[in-house]
């Protein structure tokens, strides 16, 4: 297994007996056609201000044309440093101070940050949680999007931290109501390439012209090609007056501009990566078995949620505590294993444990002995 210790790894930042399972970050080495593609550039060993070329639009595009059958023309693209960058570059530009951005919770704890620092309002619709499930509330979403305030709806597909795929059903019901209440759509498609085998992610802006024309998506080959640190990501704005805009606000920003290997990188993952890809798939469905597994036959007070994208394992904790805060804590100290508490996410994620499964089986095998552990002793202490 790959040592990551004293490489500045964030992820890794830890003691050496400890084991982070937190950030979605993998513990996998990215294709070889990329290092090979990274190196080529390395090798010319001059690493002045970079451009965008044709290129890295054509790749984009055809990636989502033959994998995710939406056709994106190239003019829609435009590159930022990052997804979160662009996130709160897009909050910035297209909503005024004091606005209310609407997301559901639980979500990606990043979201609250990119509207909170902006001086927006979070208005959250949560999550209706039944028997192991998850679902919109549709009555409450449309209350939220009614609001005259709400301007803009910040949308996970998949959705992190719950794993979930959204149907095209259940897209196109969202995009109407938006459309009827004059809220802009941002859509997080970030974990769209780790959608699990026998399930489908449709891109939202693919549903439907209407809902096309009032949808800005931002993807990034990061998460799936494990390539957080070089900085790579997309935004698709099909509207032409919205991209303007889009456009005029991440440059402002300064985030339009590629590092030295931001586009060797893009280009290689999509139009080299796919049996990279195809074979990570295999093996993180191998790995998520193995947790349902465990969790089943040695944690049972414990339930994974079914999930259908990502590789992070949402874990209900609800039998043993209503404050993962605590939990996580202890088990860290009582076993090393770091791994998220869920009240980050907001909703009813204060009673979850997410768990980051892209790692070798071994350290996968370690982390749920760990977590086992943890709970044993938690459990001893709390009945006393």
């Amino acid at each position: 297994m790959t040592d990551r210790f004293d490489t500045n790894s964030y992820k890794w930042e830890v003691g050496r007996e400890e084991l982070p399972m937190w950030v979605a970050d993998m513990d996998f080495e990215t294709s070889p056609a990329i290092v090979r593609a990274l190196q080529k550039r390395l090798d010319h060993r001059i690493f002045g201000y970079t451009s965008v070329p044709d290129s890295y639009y054509t790749a984009v595009a055809r990636w989502w044309e033959k994998r995710h059958h939406f056709s994106v023309k190239k003019e829609w693209i435009m590159f930022c440093t990052g997804v979160v960058p662009a996130i709160s570059s897009i909050v910035r530009k297209m909503t005024k101070v004091g606005d209310k951005v609407l997301v559901l919770s639980p979500v990606y704890n990043i979201f609250y940050n990119s509207i909170i620092n902006n001086q927006r309002h979070v208005l959250t619709s949560e999550l209706n949680y039944m028997d192991g499930m998850y679902s919109i509330d549709f009555e409450d979403l449309e209350q939220k999007l009614a609001d005259p305030d709400t301007t803009l709806f910040i949308f996970c597909n998949p959705h992190n931290p719950i794993g979930k795929v959204w149907d095209k059903e259940t897209l196109e019901r969202i995009g109407t109501l938006c459309i009827k209440h004059h809220v802009l759509i941002l859509s997080d498609e970030i974990h769209c390439d780790l959608t699990h085998p026998g399930h489908r992610y449709i891109p939202f802006a693919s549903v439907s012209e209407e809902i096309a024309q009032n949808c800005i998506s931002c993807v990034a080959p990061t998460k799936t090609f494990n390539l957080a640190g070089i900085q790579t990501s997309s935004i698709i704005v099909p509207n032409p007056s919205l991209r303007k805009l889009v456009n005029r606000g991440i440059n402002t920003d300064e985030v339009a501009e590629p590092n030295a290997f931001a586009i060797e990188a893009a280009i290689s993952a999509f139009t080299e990566g796919k049996p990279w890809l195809e074979a990570l798939l295999e093996y993180l469905m191998e790995n998520k078995r193995l947790i349902e597994r465990f969790v089943t036959n040695e944690l049972p007070e414990l339930k994974v949620i079914p999930s259908e994208a990502t590789y992070l394992a949402w874990i209900d904790c609800g039998a043993v505590t209503q404050d993962t805060n605590h939990f996580c804590e202890f088990i860290r100290k009582e076993t090393g294993l770091y791994v998220s508490e869920g009240a980050i996410f907001g909703g009813n994620g204060h009673s979850f444990i997410r768990l980051n499964y892209a790692c070798p089986k071994a350290r996968l095998e370690d982390g749920l002995q760990r977590l086992k552990k943890g709970n044993e002793a938690w459990l001893t202490i709390r009945d006393l």
